[in-house]
């Protein structure tokens, strides 16, 4: 486990944004029910949108396959420049409490993680609750799994260097596609990744009462979900639950994200233990200062930043066949503030404004007319390139990560 589950406080950027997000979205914490799911879906699509990059790659394409139950599967293909030949791939499942989310909403996720791993990464739109029960998507998951192997050389993939991830929900669907891909018999997976996983849907945790509410997602949220995705379901089944399998021997290596301010971190702690004890290496990077959906937020939170980029990393050394590493990572702004907190708080705080103006501009005007916003950014961008530079610069000095490997234990290692 690591040394500090929980920091004294937030990180700056996220104590700030956090207090921003909850007076200007007033749906952030609060129940959800039936009537209110568009209006939760359309909530999440707007803060995602308009607090991620949009990082250009080298192609963008979107595809339909067929579903296990003759249902249409959405997939959106993200593929990074690098040489002729085949790349790696890496589907990627995107959260929301099993009811919201889409491919839209982990945009700004792949786009980041497909530059920084070289792979093509393959987001996945699953079929949601409550119009389906919970089962569906993790075969719709699994099922373009499957079809990413068998047409990988269409693809431009390479069918031997696959890897599955995702966040929340997302993160639970990945670990447990993991397990029933190799009880089904199907291909070798390099690397699983899983973000704030929720594994045990079975089970509240004490970190659930430590974090109920004030952090994006509350005991409030995750309480009035379970209307909407039970259905008289056994949530030990490790179909569901993947932490309830009889045994985890032999899956692949993780990386898995946990964060200090989550409901359900302690969940993604002891699913990262239990791999350890199985003996599959996991590299546990943990955000003591961060909340459950910072990795969402990309353009405005430098921690976010680091974990995609240490996410790409570890795909790009698994699909190099890099022994895959078994360590615990604290990374958090844990720097000392003295009497200078208010004045790096209103530094902070005024970067980050500026900065979501300027993402709300764009997800307004991608979605009055994508055209019109693709130009817009292709002529802006010269005049914002340096703006965002300095931005980065001076936030990088005063919000600087500080990150320590704890596990195993190395007396006097440099920061890692």
């Amino acid at each position: 486990m690591p040394k500090t589950r929980r920091a004294s406080e937030l990180d700056r950027e996220s104590r700030l944004l956090l207090h921003a997000m909850n007076g200007a979205f007033p749906l952030v914490g609060r129940a959800i029910n039936r009537e209110r799911v568009s209006s939760f879906r359309y909530a999440w699509a707007a803060l995602a949108s308009t607090f991620g990059r949009r990082i250009p790659l080298a192609g963008l394409e979107e595809r339909q396959i067929r579903g296990p139950d003759g249902n249409a599967i959405p997939l959106r293909i993200y593929t990074p420049d690098g040489p002729p030949g085949l790349k790696p791939a890496f589907l990627w499942c995107h959260g929301g409490g099993f009811v919201v989310g889409d491919l839209n909403t982990s945009d700004g996720i792949c786009r980041a993680i497909a530059r920084a791993s070289g792979a093509i990464v393959i987001s996945v739109r699953y079929r949601l609750a409550p119009e389906h029960d919970i089962y569906a998507g993790r075969e719709d998951f699994l099922a373009a799994l499957n079809w990413v192997h068998k047409n990988a050389e269409a693809l431009g993939i390479d069918g031997n260097r696959l890897g599955v991830g995702g966040d929340s929900a997302g993160g639970n669907i990945s670990a447990a596609v993991a397990q029933e891909n190799i009880r089904r018999g199907g291909p070798r997976l390099s690397l699983q990744a899983l973000v704030y996983p929720a594994t045990n849907l079975a089970m509240d945790f004490d970190s659930k009462d430590e974090n109920s509410k004030g952090f994006l997602l509350t005991a409030n949220f995750m309480d009035s979900l379970r209307p909407l995705i039970e259905r008289g379901e056994d949530l030990t089944d490790p179909w569901l639950s993947p932490a309830h399998a009889d045994s985890v021997a032999g899956l692949p290596p993780a990386v898995i994200i946990t964060a200090g301010f989550d409901p359900i971190r302690d969940d993604g702690l002891l699913y990262a233990a239990q791999l350890r004890r199985a003996g599959v290496p996991v590299e546990l990077l943990h955000y003591s200062g961060q909340f459950h959906g910072f990795f969402n937020f990309d353009a405005v939170l430098g921690a976010a930043r680091d974990a995609q980029e240490r996410v790409g990393v570890a795909l790009r050394d698994a699909f190099a066949g890099e022994p895959a590493p078994n360590r615990t990572i604290e990374i958090a702004d844990n720097r000392p503030w003295f009497d200078a907190r208010l004045s790096k708080d209103l530094i902070t705080g005024a970067m980050l404004a500026g900065r979501s103006v300027r993402q709300w501009n764009s997800h307004v005007l991608r979605s009055l007319s994508p055209e019109t916003a693709y130009a817009a950014a292709n002529l802006l961008r010269p005049f914002w390139a340096p703006a965002a530079m300095a931005r980065r610069t001076i936030s990088g000095c005063i919000n600087a990560l500080n990150a320590q490997q704890s596990y195993p234990p190395q007396a006097g290692a440099p920061s890692a």
